[in-house]
Formats: C-alpha cells, structure tokens, sequence
C-alpha cells in the first residue's frame, strides 16, 4: 500500500458534505440547509495488497464493479438518457411464414409525437448474420418466422411509439410454416430460404469402422434424445441508443457482448466505413450468449439520421422470447455397440439441429456440438453426422456450450442406459472407459493432462456414492 494512502488522516477520509462546499452557507440562509443527513460516499478508497501486486492469483481481491453494483450506481442502457432524445419501438409479422404483399406507415406517420418510420426497403444492405447473412434487419418481401421485425417507428415516447404500431398496415400472403425439424430435413419438404435443400450446415466426423465394429459387438443399444429450445432470459433485455453526429458519425449504445463484430455487421447493413461508427459497449445485465449479434442496432442508426435526434430502443420481455436468440433444439440418434464387460466399441450418431428461421451462430454450434457428441470416451469406432436444418420458429444461436449441453444430455443418458442392461455400476462403466492422459479423441486429437477419472472418483467418494449403492 502507497505511502499517501497510509498517512490519510481523519479529515482527509471524511465524507463530502455541505460544509465543505465551495460557496459558504450564509447564515440568514441556515434554515434552508436540510437536517437529514446527504447520502455521502467517501473521497478515496484504500487498495488491497493483492491490487498492488502483479502476482494476483491465489489472493483475495475485490472485483472493480462491485461496490457500484452493491450501490445500485450501475448504469446500464435504461438509464442513459439524452437530450431530446425518442424512443422506438418494431413491429412484429403476424405469421410465422407469410410473403409481403405491402406496407402502409402514413396512418403512423400522421400521429402526434411520432417522428419517423422506417421499412426495410429504406436499409442500405438489408442483411446481417455472424456467419450467414440470411437475417433481414427489417423484413420487406417475406417474414420467416414470428420474431421478424416489419417495419419501426421512432415516437416522443414508448407509449406513443407502441400505439403508432397498431396504425401501421401489412398485407401479408400466408404461407404453410414448417416447425418440425425431422419434417424440414425431408426431400419432400417446402425450401424456407429457396435452393435444394432446408439444410444449411452440416458436419462429418468419421474414426475407424462403425459397422463392421457392430458385427463384432455382444450388444447394441440405438435411442433417440430430444432437447428442448430454451431462452436465455438475462435481467437486463436487449437494448440500444443511437444518436448521428452532424459530421456523418454515429455512435451507439448497445449491451452487444461482441462489440468488434457487431460494429463490422452495423456497417455493412449502413453502408457505411467502420470509421464512421463509434460502438460503445455498456456494462450489460446479463448476456449467456444471447447479446452476441446485432439486433436493432442498424434500425435505430437510420432513425437517428432521419430524425436528427437520439433513438433508444429496449425490448419487452415479449421481444426478448419471440425475437431475440434461443438454444439449439437437437435431435439425436444413438447407437451404441458395446461388450459384456462394459467396454465401448463403436458409436454412430446422426444429430438434426433445429436452426429456426436464420443461421446466427449455428456454425459455430454444429461443430463443438458434432465434435463432443461420442462423450469423453475411449471408443475406436465413431462416425457422427450432424445437420443444421432451417425451421419457421425462433432463431437458435449462441449460448452457454454452444451444442455441449444437449449432446452431454444424449451420451451419458445411453451410459446409463447401457450400465442398466448390462448390470453395470454407472461409475463403474464410466471409469472403465473414460479418457485419460493420452487417449485419443473423435478427430484424433492426442489429449494431455486429463483427470476425469479423479475428478469422478473425488466427487463420488464426497457424494457417497460407492455407499448409496451399496
């Protein structure tokens, strides 16, 4: 700790008070100073050792925002404001899976407090996706699922905003939604995105000889697991300001997790150089995932210029579960060729990933999901297959363990399944065939420092579970 932070005296820690204004407090005017006590915080905060060294690991030290976190002085998007700013609010399509025949803003557009609208015609470059650009920022000639926003308006207030949305006009052309995931990756099935095919990312990951293998095998268990698509759910909803400068800048607020990327999508939907963005990354409230890409950030940029005023968007709790990103849903086929004494030989696995209505981060998801599918097991024969299939529901995209959840859930429910049959201890037939150091994984990757049969010993012996079988 500083020499001057251990030489502070009493006067030096004393609180921030009235008395200690600038501008003396007269006396004939005494009688207009509070008598409550000013909620007061300190001048200077003493540092902890651990913050004065570079060898933090192992010590004790604070984290920088919890104070203002336990203050309640955080300050997310919600509560910045600026002057003149408007608020906007997006209208949603009424189907799943309909064509645009029009858009009529003028009713909206003649509202008192409304200040402009915005259809996606008026976009620059009407697309946007972290892998795909395959999402519309605002549909214009057809909305594939609920979630699509159609058309915005920017309104004094909220509630002006809200009500200018109910004016607007959209004639839409119904069409037969698909929502079955098997149902979509048929030959047979309407084509979503057009082309030959729903399927719009696939990955195979083939070691040894799975079918030969099952010949050989004592036994051979094939099950299918279903998961469910789930919504991250943060505190804080998505939310956003914009606000364009007279020299051709705009800066925006937004509690994007991934701010370098998002400001590459925001200027390509703007047509505009990255130079003349400023992404201001907020604290946010909560993200798993879910705050990985663009959503209304490029709307509230064009509102902001059409207007000349600040924008501020913050979805409902509503928005957030119809139009923001959800977990992959998986289908699963497993098969499993095993030997009366537990040990595993071969696994073929065929796993549909419903995508929704765009791609998002599926990229990403199909490939750790593919590749952790066979569990962390030493099996030699392993073929995997793994398809990303477009689906009129939700759009599926980045969350915690991106496909590691819904294929851990598969494989060790088939290890119990196994274990089961066979009369096998579930630890017992896990530790007969987990990964250890030098074990090779599904793409053949030689693996190093792996204690999966400690840590499964460890937690066992503390859970007690050698005693609750016994």
């Amino acid at each position: 700790m500083n020499t001057r932070m251990k030489n502070l005296n009493k006067a030096d820690k004393t609180a921030i008070t009235a008395k200690e204004t600038s501008t003396p407090i007269d006396k004939k005017d005494s009688h207009k100073v509070p008598t409550d006590n000013p909620v007061t915080y300190p001048r200077e905060f003493p540092q902890h050792e651990s913050r004065m060294n570079t060898q933090a690991v192992g010590q004790r030290a604070t984290r920088p925002d919890g104070r203002l976190h336990g203050l309640g002085q955080t300050q997310y998007i919600d509560d910045i404001k600026f002057p003149h700013m408007i608020h906007a609010k997006i209208l949603r399509s009424e189907y799943a899976y309909a064509k645009i025949i029009s858009i009529d803003t003028s009713a909206a557009e003649a509202m008192p407090g409304v200040f402009a609208t915005l259809t996606g015609k008026e976009i620059p470059t009407n697309s946007f996706g972290p892998t795909l650009q395959d999402q519309p920022v605002l549909a214009d000639t057809i909305v594939r699922h609920r979630g699509d926003g159609v058309a915005a308006v920017a309104a004094v207030s909220e509630q002006v905003a809200e009500e200018a949305l109910s004016k607007i006009k959209v004639k839409y052309e119904p069409l037969e939604p698909l929502f079955d995931v098997v149902e979509s990756f048929g030959d047979d099935s309407p084509r979503i995105h057009g082309g030959d095919t729903n399927v719009y990312a696939s990955k195979v990951i083939k070691k040894g000889d799975v079918e030969k293998s099952f010949a050989e095998c004592d036994h051979v268990f094939e099950e299918r697991f279903t998961t469910q698509m789930v919504e991250h759910v943060p505190l804080e909803p998505h939310a956003s300001i914009a606000s364009w400068d007279g020299n051709g800048r705009v800066s925006i607020w937004s509690s994007l997790g991934r701010i370098t990327l998002g400001r590459q999508d925001i200027a390509r939907t703007l047509d505009i150089p990255q130079s003349k963005i400023r992404l201001v990354g907020t604290i946010v409230g909560g993200n798993f995932g879910g705050k990985n890409e663009i959503t209304n950030e490029p709307i509230l940029a064009l509102l902001s210029r059409k207007t000349g005023r600040p924008v501020k968007a913050v979805y409902t709790r509503g928005d957030e579960f119809v139009s923001s990103t959800i977990r992959h849903p998986f289908v699963m086929d497993y098969k499993t060729g095993v030997m009366n004494d537990g040990t595993l030989v071969a696994r073929k696995i065929h796993i549909l990933l419903d995508g929704g209505a765009y791609c998002s981060w599926t990229g990403t998801t199909i490939g750790k999901g593919s590749i952790l599918s066979p569990g962390p097991y030493n099996i030699p024969n392993i073929y995997v297959e793994a398809y990303a299939v477009y689906t009129n529901k939700t759009v599926t995209g980045a969350m915690r363990g991106f496909g590691a959840p819904q294929v851990c859930f598969a494989y060790e429910s088939q290890m119990d399944t196994i274990a089961e049959k066979l009369g096998m201890n579930p630890l017992e037939i896990r530790l007969k065939n987990a990964f250890s150091d030098g074990s090779s994984s599904p793409t053949s990757q030689r693996l190093q420092s792996v204690a999966l049969k400690e840590s499964l010993n460890q937690a066992s012996e503390r859970f007690g579970w050698q005693e609750s079988e016994a």
